[in-house]
């Protein structure tokens, strides 16, 4: 099927150039929309706010399976100077979000061009808000996975640290659940040279950070897979000064359900304790929680299936590790439909996500767009 790459890869490098952040992706939903648009499907926009719904109807009886990608960019300065750099100071796709979504689109255009091999649908799914914004559970609210009801998803991350084009699948956990709280402490404030006459939040939110870390290491099985970061740490106003508050910031990662909920529970039970000992009272808020990401075992294994005749048998593999504790909302769909969520090496030399320096790997439209084609083929393929 000849496709030309080389338009995907300057759309990708487009987006780059024009991040948006979570809940603002306006122009690039538009870009997303317009050409699908063209492509022939029939296309939603507005869902979950910046969310854009396309859907391919082959009008014959079959399965409906969706495909997602993410548009949101990430809130840092971007310290790379290649021509594509970003030209939206302090906003940069460090996550490779630019790349899955001109992946998707690739896709899009290869599997309308074989529409006719197909029973059944197919949804493209963009999805604003994937950074700390729930985007794929107000996709849901908005009724993304209805009309036509879809029975299976999958979609895709890239992978620094690992071969550029190695594709890799996990079922169960396969990407760490996060939960977000903010802390506060209030105790009572006074003069620096008067502790005895006050009840220092400081001293008790620096206990609750030490105390917090024993929560894995003594109250989670080793089994299990977790980690608590206590992100920020404010409170004094001044050198002298011993103030009345301290506010904190936690990121709780786990492996499952079970665990955040035991994480969350034994975290403010360890704080609840040590504003007690300093006559300090708290407030807990939990800001925003998402939920691990769980493949399924059937849809895992059939990625792997569908994908055996394109790939080499070294650069396709289904590992028994969590490959990371980042959080990832696709966990959200795979809580409504079954489905697999899938890894694409990035390079072994590539920045890591995040990092003022990444980039996406342009060789992996290729690699991702040939996955969706197989899976649709699997799943779809009128022969089958």
């Amino acid at each position: 099927m000849d496709i030309d790459i080389n338009k995907y890869i300057e759309i990708r490098k487009t987006l780059h150039r024009n991040p948006e952040l979570k809940y603002e992706e306006f122009d690039t939903a538009k870009l997303v929309a317009e050409h699908l648009t063209d492509l022939g499907y029939e296309v939603t926009t507005g869902i979950g706010k910046t969310g854009v719904k396309a859907v391919l109807y082959t009008h014959r009886p079959g399965p409906t399976i969706a495909f997602r990608a993410d548009l949101d960019a990430l809130p840092i300065l971007e310290l790379n100077e290649f021509e594509h750099k970003s030209q939206n100071t302090g906003k940069m796709h460090a996550c490779g979000h630019d790349g899955h979504t001109a992946s998707l689109l690739c896709a899009a255009e290869s599997l309308m061009a074989n529409k006719d091999a197909y029973c059944g649908n197919i949804v493209i799914i963009m999805q604003p808000a994937e950074e700390g914004g729930a985007g794929a559970k107000a996709m849901i609210d908005d009724g993304v996975l209805e009309h036509p009801r879809v029975d299976k998803i999958f979609g895709y991350h890239n992978r620094p640290g690992f071969q550029q084009g190695l594709v890799f699948v996990k079922s169960g956990s396969a990407m760490g659940g996060n939960t977000s709280i903010s802390v506060e402490i209030t105790g009572k404030g006074g003069h620096a040279a008067m502790p005895h006459l006050t009840h220092d939040p400081i001293v008790a939110g620096a206990s609750f950070v030490t105390q917090v870390q024993t929560v894995v290491s003594r109250k989670l099985s080793p089994l299990n897979a977790a980690a608590v970061t206590v992100s920020e740490f404010h409170s004094g106003q001044g050198h002298n000064v011993i103030g009345s508050k301290a506010q904190l910031s936690l990121s709780v990662r786990s492996d499952t359900k079970e665990t955040d909920e035991l994480l969350v529970r034994e975290i403010e039970k360890t704080l609840k304790c040590v504003c007690e000992q300093f006559n300090c009272t708290y407030e807990f808020t939990i800001l925003l929680s998402i939920p691990a990401l769980v493949n399924h075992r059937q849809e895992t294994t059939d990625v792997i299936e569908a994908c055996q005749y394109s790939f080499e048998k070294n650069n396709l593999l289904e590992i028994d590790y969590m490959p990371t504790m980042g959080a990832e909302d696709f966990s959200f769909y795979l809580l409504e439909r079954p489905g697999c969520y899938f890894f694409i090496g990035n390079g072994e030399d590539s920045a890591y996500l995040h990092n003022p320096h990444y980039d996406f790997n342009d060789e992996n439209i290729a690699v991702a767009r040939q996955v969706y084609m197989d899976v649709a083929q699997f799943y779809l393929g009128r022969e089958q």
